[in-house]
């Protein structure tokens, strides 16, 4: 079987890059807030919190920027049209209460889109930090361990974190782009690149919508309105298997897979930093894939390694197709993404 005539010989513009376009130009992906920035910030954090509401609740008016603001459209821009990959660097958060860095942290998302649900509980300020789940249970979480995550998307059009605490050792972020990735397939394995356009399925891992199946089937590569879209857990991938009416993974599916994590591995193409405390990174799910390396953490609990995690869906953002209904509920821009069964009620929990 061939591969579809309408797909690109190759995909070009800012989304597909490679490590060295980032590594050798900070400007890149880095942004230093400044005095100003962040003055205005705390002001606005500090309305907010006047009005003695659930943080969960935020929205852009409540949180209040000028000069600012016009940053963060910009950076909302960047994300869906440009790279895909911002930091913001410099909030010092060790001024702050976790109260505070929450609220400032869920307001900069208010502006760039609406907050969705990371889990079947509602909470759309997640913690990423080694719980000592067991990462061989199939309804664990990758990121509640220390394990190296492997890379991977999220159920949502932008992932942000915030660093509240570093690891001792490890915990570096990574970044690769879909686009890239593909097109080396393209170009060296077309005949495997094709197998990724197949409706493979990837496990829920115990988080159902009512009515839905224990697993999902989405394509990992999706060409769709002139957009490659992607959506990858290759852990999830795997553990899908197990469920009877999942389509079953042959061995050109199997090397399909190996080569596109090779790809992601590779060095050359992927880009690595670590982050700081104050550090909020924010990165477009549909175009780019995230990984963590493995880490070691403190032995003091209160020095551990802790991020603040954001899922936003953006206005003005590119269409899905069909099946991300599966996993998003909805496919509507600026109204998808998320995890939502019958028990969800959203809130912003701050431990």
């Amino acid at each position: 079987m061939a591969l579809d005539s309408t797909l690109p010989p190759k995909i070009t513009g800012p989304a597909a890059w490679v490590g060295a376009d980032l590594a050798d130009n900070e400007n890149a992906w880095l942004f230093k807030l400044s005095s100003e920035d962040i003055a205005e910030l705390e002001t606005a954090a500090r309305h907010y919190l006047s009005l003695e509401r659930d943080i969960g609740e935020i929205t852009a008016d409540d949180f209040p920027l000028e000069r600012f603001a016009n940053h963060l459209k910009d950076l909302q821009y960047k994300l869906l049209y440009g790279n895909g990959i911002e930091v913001l660097r410099g909030l010092p958060i060790g001024n702050y209460t976790q109260e505070f860095v929450a609220t400032i942290f869920c307001g900069i998302g208010a502006h760039m889109g609406s907050a969705r649900s990371q889990n079947a509980a509602g909470h759309i300020l997640g913690h990423v930090r080694d719980t000592g789940a067991n990462s061989s249970d199939t309804n664990a979480r990758i990121y509640q361990t220390s394990e190296r995550q492997s890379f991977h998307t999220d159920s949502a059009d932008v992932v942000g974190l915030l660093c509240i605490r570093e690891a001792r050792q490890g915990g570096r972020s990574l970044l690769v782009s879909a686009a890239t990735i593909y097109n080396q397939m393209r170009a060296q394995r077309p005949d495997l690149l094709e197998k990724l356009f197949d409706p493979i399925a990837t496990d829920r891992r115990g988080e159902i919508p009512e009515g839905e199946k224990p697993y999902m089937n989405i394509p990992v590569l999706n060409w769709y309105e002139g957009y490659l879209t992607v959506f990858y857990q290759r852990q999830y991938i795997d553990s899908a298997q197990r469920f009877e009416g999942a389509m079953r993974l042959t061995a050109a599916h199997i090397e399909a897979l190996d080569m596109f994590d090779t790809l992601a591995d590779n060095p050359d193409l992927h880009f690595s930093m670590q982050l700081q405390p104050g550090d909020m990174q924010f990165v477009y799910n549909h175009s780019q894939l995230h990984d963590r390396t493995a880490f070691t953490d403190w032995p003091e609990p209160e020095k551990r390694r802790h991020l603040m995690r954001l899922w936003l869906s953006v206005p003005g953002d590119r269409p899905l197709p069909e099946c991300f209904k599966q996993r998003y509920g909805s496919i509507e821009v600026g109204n998808r993404g998320g995890i939502i069964t019958s028990e969800t009620k959203l809130h912003a929990p701050l431990d």
